[in-house]
């Protein structure tokens, strides 16, 4: 592994209409395991409920995983709630960047709070500007990307959909899915 002060830190951004940022972004924190890298995985929005990733991350003891938030929110009951649970949940996002411990940190849907006017985009990127170390990684993933991110970002992707399992009534099926 390369050290940390020949490093150049990436920042980059999954975003877009399909399938794959967040299945992208553990693939990528799974390779810097591999490389034991020490690895920080936040979820915003995806809730409590087990996932086939979050079981494989518990088997690296490099890998650290929050599955936090209140689950999907688009037809949310409270969302001041959801606000709060955000603003929390980045907190914790910047005072574990501020520790330096990590090689790789995931910020998985924090574009979905932008969208929703719950964190500013413009907040998250003075912040990577400002304090994300210059040998760390970082990923954020999520739709709606906002612009002030894409434009702190060094490489940004967009998924398109093409064709989804979904629209021909196939449900989410387990190990491809979650």
């Amino acid at each position: 592994m390369k050290q940390r002060q020949k490093r150049n830190g990436i920042t980059l951004v999954l975003t877009g209409e399909g399938k794959g940022k967040s299945s992208s972004a553990f693939g990528t924190a799974f390779r810097a395991a591999g490389w034991n890298m020490q690895v920080l995985v936040i979820q915003f929005i995806k809730g409590k409920w087990k996932t086939g990733e979050q079981e494989a991350a518990s088997r690296f003891e490099n890998i650290e995983w929050h599955a936090l938030g209140d689950g999907f929110t688009w037809d949310t009951n409270n969302p001041e709630q959801d606000r709060r649970t955000s603003r929390e949940i980045w907190q914790l996002c910047q005072e574990k960047i501020r520790t330096r411990h990590y090689d790789l940190v995931v910020l998985d849907e924090i574009n979905y709070v932008c969208q929703y006017g719950w964190i500013s985009g413009e907040e998250i990127a003075e912040f990577i500007q400002r304090e994300k170390p210059p040998w760390m990684h970082l990923i954020l993933t999520g739709r709606g990307a906002p612009k002030e991110v894409i434009d702190v970002a060094d490489t940004v992707t967009e998924m398109k959909l093409v064709k989804h399992a979904f629209e021909q009534g196939i449900h989410a099926e387990q190990g491809v899915e979650f």
